[in-house]
């Protein structure tokens, strides 16, 4: 048996947070199925590798006359189970950072496509990382004399969760929503306040039982995907963590951060994490291009917003 997974991002900061979510829901897949399906570990086989096979279905979703768009699919993931009727299921999950009156229907849009394609059972979550609680879109319903589908997934409000239960959470999945709802949080409070509450889930992460290589990669995920817009504040939060993550004896992000490009020295990748590291930290150049095995005129290049067809060497 296999289970393909699909994934899609939807937000203003497109760019880095679609970055972030796909880096995570990668490194931390087991874990996400085992949030939603404590059993989950009776029914799939973990100690198969996770196969990631996004080509097939972008097939699904080409952009409109060659032309460049978002994305409908960014992730595809093969994932075996132990036993049962079906050869393999599918799991569609969305991550979805606005309003969308429209998101339903899209939702369903999906559904229809990947059935098409695979013609097997499907269970879809929508996860929604915005701040307006009233929106929460679980259905989508269509009826014309007496012709009607009804479409209905899961929807699941990171707004909604209980900060305390997540805190006591065993999954690193929490750790990624408790994230999500600081970086909702700090909307309505100061840097400082905002710098405090970011140091102290740092600090109750290493405080878990959780495997070096999940730590590293929620340690990427926190620093990235809650923002900070003053430099002196990005800088004490850099000082922070190099002293907390010193301390604890946990790779830091530097060095997670040349262990993830030497592997996955993706020109896309690098180009966006250097984006990333230019706004969100106060690294110097040398610093940077030693980070993500680049040259120094490469870095230089992205700062002045030249990206294309940039070599690596």
């Amino acid at each position: 048996m296999l289970i393909i997974a699909q994934f899609h991002l939807h937000t203003p900061f497109m760019q880095r947070d679609d970055t972030l979510w796909k880096s995570i829901l990668e490194d931390i897949f087991e874990d996400f199925l085992l949030f939603f399906y404590p059993d989950a570990g009776s029914f799939f086989d973990f100690s198969r590798d996770f196969e990631y096979l996004d080509k097939e279905l972008e097939q699904l979703f080409p952009p409109e006359d060659n032309s460049y768009q978002t994305r409908f699919v960014d992730k595809l993931v093969k994932v075996h189970c132990r036993n049962g009727d079906n050869e393999w299921i599918l799991v569609h999950v969305e991550v979805q950072g606005y309003h969308d009156p429209d998101f339903g229907r899209r939702m369903f849009t999906y559904y229809s496509r990947i059935l098409d394609k695979y013609d097997k059972p499907i269970t879809a979550f929508a996860i929604f990382t915005e701040s307006n609680a009233a929106f929460k879109p679980c259905e989508y319903q269509r009826e014309f004399m007496g012709t009607s589908v009804l479409y209905r997934y899961n929807a699941f409000k990171i707004l909604e969760q209980d900060e305390e239960m997540l805190g006591q959470s065993d999954n690193p999945f929490a750790v990624v929503i408790l994230t999500v709802k600081m970086a909702l949080k700090g909307k309505s409070v100061s840097e400082d306040d905002l710098l405090s509450l970011k140091i102290g889930l740092v600090k109750d992460l290493l405080n878990r039982n959780f495997p070096k290589p999940k730590i590293n990669s929620l340690l990427m995920f926190l620093r990235f995907y809650i923002r900070f817009e003053n430099q002196e504040t990005r800088f004490k939060f850099d000082n922070a963590i190099d002293h907390i993550t010193q301390a604890s004896r946990t790779m830091g992000i530097e060095e997670f951060l040349q262990e993830r490009f030497r592997r996955e020295g993706e020109t896309e990748k690098m180009v966006t994490v250097t984006r990333n590291l230019l706004r969100e930290t106060s690294m110097s150049i040398e610093k940077i291009a030693e980070l993500v095995g680049a040259s120094k005129e490469f870095v230089v290049n992205i700062k002045q917003g030249k990206y294309k067809d940039l070599s690596l060497d």
